[in-house]
């Protein structure tokens, strides 16, 4: 599974460069162009870049791995192979950061959800795109593993906590 993502980021890493260097060529002035070359991935680029590498794993309690993993394990993985250190659980990594409002969120910060009768947080999920005011995340369900949703959907805008910053950018 590993080797067959690892062959598709090379192969879609290999087209888009070779396709976003003949835009900045075709005009240097553009400023998409002065932004592109410029601009370094950040750390929160990289988190999210790791954790869509678990796209489609399935769901498995207390999982950290290819093989398996819940909503906490997906994010406490991706921030910690970028040298990140969060708690395992949604519930206390919900105690670190800094509270920030929807409208401020910006890709890698993290959103909390309660979407169980209990009073504390018991989910979360990691904000990739933030484009056009949808707000997109990807988290791991019981039901279908790891996937992107929007926050827009009804079930997640009704489980909405809180949304945090972990990464100052």
């Amino acid at each position: 599974m590993q080797k067959k993502i690892l062959l598709f980021l090379l192969i879609f890493i290999s087209f888009y460069s070779c396709g976003s260097y003949q835009k900045i060529n075709e005009n240097k002035n553009s400023p998409v162009a002065s932004k592109t070359l410029n601009k370094a991935p950040s750390i929160a680029d990289k988190v999210v870049w790791t954790a869509v590498s678990f796209k489609g794993t399935p769901y498995k309690y207390g999982g950290t791995s290819n093989k398996g993993m819940d909503c906490s394990g997906l994010i406490f993985t991706s921030f910690k192979k970028r040298k990140i250190l969060l708690p395992r659980s949604s519930r206390l990594m919900y105690t670190k950061g800094k509270y920030i409002k929807l409208n401020e969120v910006k890709r890698g910060d993290l959103l909390f959800f309660k979407t169980s009768r209990r009073k504390t947080v018991n989910h979360v999920g990691l904000i990739t795109s933030t484009e056009k005011g949808k707000i997109q995340f990807i988290h791991a369900t019981s039901s279908k593993g790891v996937l992107v949703s929007y926050l827009s959907e009804k079930y997640w805008k009704r489980a909405f906590v809180s949304a945090k910053r972990i990464i100052h950018q």
